[in-house]
């Protein structure tokens, strides 16, 4: 199964606490925007937090292809918010 950890910079997308403080970050910012930083940035911790003792290698992939996707999705978010294109949604 392909990931979609491609799209992200290696040194990102291989090294969980990178990956953990980059989510962080766009929580930091999401949460600002709304203001409801403690809130989303508690989400994304209880999240890592849950799964911080995985050890089957394709579970922690694709817990690590959902954060991607996340980040990604988010990126593409403010991108085409600043270009005023409008955003597709899938169901």
């Amino acid at each position: 199964m392909p990931t979609l950890q491609g799209s992200l910079p290696p040194e990102l997308a291989n090294n969980v606490v990178r990956l953990y403080r980059e989510c962080l970050r766009r929580a930091t910012f999401i949460g600002k925007q709304q203001h409801n930083t403690e809130l989303v940035v508690g989400m994304v911790r209880q999240q890592f937090k849950k799964h911080m003792n995985e050890t089957d290698p394709e579970k922690i992939q694709k817990l690590k292809d959902d954060a991607a996707r996340g980040l990604i999705n988010h990126m593409l978010f403010e991108s085409a918010k600043l270009t005023g294109r409008k955003v597709s949604q899938r169901s």
